[in-house]
């Protein structure tokens, strides 16, 4: 398949590294231009390609960018890309750590719901629940004992499976989390947040999740301040 990825930090670079292993065409975009990730297109094979290019004529996109910085992207970024894209969003929402109060997720939507706004584009929400280095390392043939299953959620059943077969691809379980409506279930301090659940588990901690977001996940009159010392 022909993927594109908008942001080359942690995630970002991971699934660049885990897509090209599996024989995938990918293109990488960031907000500082081709020029900075030389480094890992050498490593990797992967093009890197400006903000424009990277949606064009692909069949996923991976936004993997800062929550704050989701509304920097271009306006109408998507305008030109094939109707079937696949746009799946990778980010989360860290009020206190990182990204300062969102009016937008703090009163609104899911994250994933305040996303599809911003890129006015249905997307599905995936490989937010697991840590890179997880991401990167922890992939286990099909059928493995203690195969790590990730949380999808999406309301496009076409485009949802496209995400699962290519979570597949690269070596988890992918499990159907709902819709985007519902996709507060995998995110940030739910029961299922970065803990490497099998897909049993997965699916237990996406039924005891609880829709209120906790004090910890919510800004402050101080935020953000940083992961070491959260405001």
């Amino acid at each position: 398949m022909r993927i594109g990825i908008i942001g080359s930090g942690q995630i970002g670079g991971t699934l660049t590294r885990r897509l090209r292993a599996v024989g995938h065409e990918v293109a990488v975009a960031n907000s500082r231009g081709p020029a900075s990730l030389k480094d890992l297109m050498r490593e990797t094979g992967a093009r890197a390609v400006s903000l424009d290019e990277v949606v064009q004529h692909k069949d996923i996109v991976v936004v993997a960018v800062p929550t704050n910085r989701i509304p920097d992207l271009p306006r109408g970024l998507f305008a030109d890309a094939k109707v079937e894209l696949v746009v799946i969003d990778a980010s989360n929402y860290y009020p206190r750590q990182r990204d300062g109060r969102i009016a937008g997720i703090e009163d609104g939507p899911t994250e994933s719901g305040w996303v599809e706004q911003q890129l006015r584009r249905p997307v599905i929400k995936a490989f937010n629940t697991i840590l890179a280095k997880h991401l990167l390392e922890g992939g286990k043939p099909a059928g493995a004992a203690g195969r790590i299953a990730l949380a999808v959620a999406g309301d496009d059943p076409i485009a949802k499976a496209a995400a699962m077969r290519l979570i597949d691809e690269i070596g988890f379980d992918a499990v159907d989390a709902g819709s985007i409506a519902e996709s507060w279930r995998q995110q940030p301090g739910s029961p299922g947040y970065l803990k490497d659940f099998d897909s049993a588990g997965v699916r237990q901690a996406l039924a005891e999740a609880v829709h209120e977001r906790g004090p910890e996940w919510r800004a402050t009159a101080k935020s953000p301040g940083s992961y070491e010392s959260p405001a």
